[in-house]
């Protein structure tokens, strides 16, 4: 059906894949001459301690797993509460569906949230500790 573009389309795609490649290599190479010429004029001894890597000797605790570990315990006392509201509360609302799925999801957002919360405050009791 659409045989007369796929000739010219296929033509047009490596020609442009090559004209990139060439285009890649002539910008490295204008790169390094730039480079070059800055590495010339540049006083080093101005930078004198002031470019330094970061240092990583301090051993830095990571609290991912407590994120997590607090998110799933939130979210599957979510669930939980979830299921005892549908089962005490919802029992005259058989048909209404809407209900439950929006007492399941409140739930499981606020307990998932409150999880967080409590990572976040347990995180920063640990490191006013470890400063201290």
């Amino acid at each position: 059906m659409m045989d007369f573009i796929s000739i010219p389309l296929v033509v047009g795609i490596i020609c442009y894949g090559i004209y990139s490649l060439f285009e890649l290599f002539v910008h490295k190479k204008e790169r390094l001459m730039i480079i070059e010429k800055l590495s010339e004029k540049v006083d080093w001894t101005v930078l004198d301690g002031k470019l330094q890597l970061p240092s990583f000797a301090q051993k830095r605790v990571s609290f991912s797993a407590l994120k997590i570990g607090c998110l799933m315990a939130g979210l599957g006392l979510g669930l939980l509460i979830g299921f005892i509201f549908h089962t005490f509360i919802c029992v005259n609302f058989e048909g209404d569906w809407q209900m439950l799925s929006m007492a399941y999801g409140a739930s499981v957002l606020l307990c998932g949230g409150l999880g967080l919360i409590l990572a976040f405050i347990i995180e920063n009791k640990l490191e006013k500790k470890n400063d201290e």
